[in-house]
């Protein structure tokens, strides 16, 4: 599945999420020992699980893997932290490829400048209430939406490149269950 511009067009050119530029493709990235986080779109059913932030920003789950872990145990771990779910599913729908600007990494231990941002979809199953660990964001709201709700929340705050992915993870998931 390709890109289109037409329908993606926050996708379809770089983001900037200071200092870092990054550019999203479809599928798996080039090299796996670059991977620095990873995000997912997560689904009940049909329905897709929204986490809302105690400052009433909806975010995309996910973050930045601790050293030494695979993607897939930073995802498990993200994914119970911030709501409460185990994953049933994954599949990789795309990933950014990132470029700092910084002198210095994010965190020590992630690569730098040249890292990748994993983007996945998967079925998940809620089991608890977040986690809300010390050093993570503090996720107020867990809901499950369908997938023109999700997308309408995140444009609203402005967020289009999230509404982008549910979109595209949507899309995805349209085309592989045909």
């Amino acid at each position: 599945m390709s890109v289109d511009s037409s329908k993606y067009p926050s996708l379809s050119a770089p983001i900037w999420w200071e200092p870092v530029e990054s550019v999203f493709s479809p599928g798996m990235c080039g090299d796996e020992r670059l991977v620095s986080n990873i995000s997912l779109i997560p689904t009940v059913g049909e329905r897709y699980v929204m986490m809302q932030l105690e400052d009433g920003k909806w975010e995309l789950i996910g973050g930045t893997l601790e050293p030494g872990e695979a993607y897939m145990n930073g995802l498990k771990r993200e994914l119970m932290e911030e709501i409460g779910a185990e994953l049933a599913d994954f599949e990789i729908v795309g990933h950014f490829s990132c470029h700092s600007r910084a002198e210095q990494p994010y965190r020590s231990h992630i690569p730098h400048p040249r890292f990748f941002r994993l983007i996945g979809t998967g079925e998940v199953k809620l089991v608890a209430a977040p986690l809300n660990p010390p050093d993570g964001e503090k996720v107020a709201r867990v809901e499950l939406m369908d997938i023109d709700e999700a997308t309408a929340l995140f444009r609203s705050q402005g967020r289009h490149d999230i509404a982008e992915l549910y979109q595209f993870a949507h899309d995805w998931r349209v085309v592989q269950n045909r």
